[in-house]
């Protein structure tokens, strides 16, 4: 199994439906946003949705926990990234990831990058396919994924969010 796939225009309806049952299940949240290559039409990704909840503060982020693992996901904390509560969910049949949720508290700069990123490459069909080239080399050398395949991206990652948080200035 190749680690991207083509994209399923499905995904926005499943992130929809999850987002949906974040807003039913858990107290405390002000948004849901669908990221990551999922929410980019035409974007091959690995099949896992990423979701962006934003919690009021960081009372109603913590509190939330209990209710994240009764819906299945698995809380890792910050996992590496300072202010975020990082869940992952897994499809019960198979075992295979379904859903990384990035959650943050209302106004921290994760949540303004993630969105920069992501409707950058919503409105610049170049960038897209730059986007695209970049994510194949790195799954051909990575075809695993993993932390390998992350770092491999990050750095054209990095210097595309730092020019499109520019263009929000």
């Amino acid at each position: 199994m190749s680690l991207l796939v083509a994209y399923d225009a499905s995904w926005p309806a499943m992130a929809q439906a999850e987002a949906t049952r974040w807003r039913e299940n858990v107290m405390g949240l002000v948004t849901v946003h669908h990221i990551g290559s999922t929410a980019i039409p035409g974007m091959p990704a690995k099949s896992v949705i990423d979701l962006l909840p934003v919690f009021a503060d960081a009372a109603a982020a913590d509190a939330a926990q209990s209710a994240v693992e009764t819906m299945g996901y698995e809380w890792m904390g910050a996992f590496g990234l300072e202010g975020r509560r990082y869940c992952r969910n897994f499809d019960p049949e198979t075992g295979q990831r379904r859903v990384h949720a990035h959650a943050y508290v209302q106004g921290h700069a994760g949540i303004r990058r993630h969105l920069a990123f992501r409707d950058a490459l919503l409105g610049n069909a170049p960038l897209r396919v730059a986007y695209a080239s970049v994510k194949a080399a790195c799954a051909g050398r990575h075809p695993d994924g993993g932390v390998g395949y992350q770092d491999c991206k990050s750095a054209w990652i990095a210097k595309t969010e730092a020019r499109a948080l520019e263009t929000l200035k």
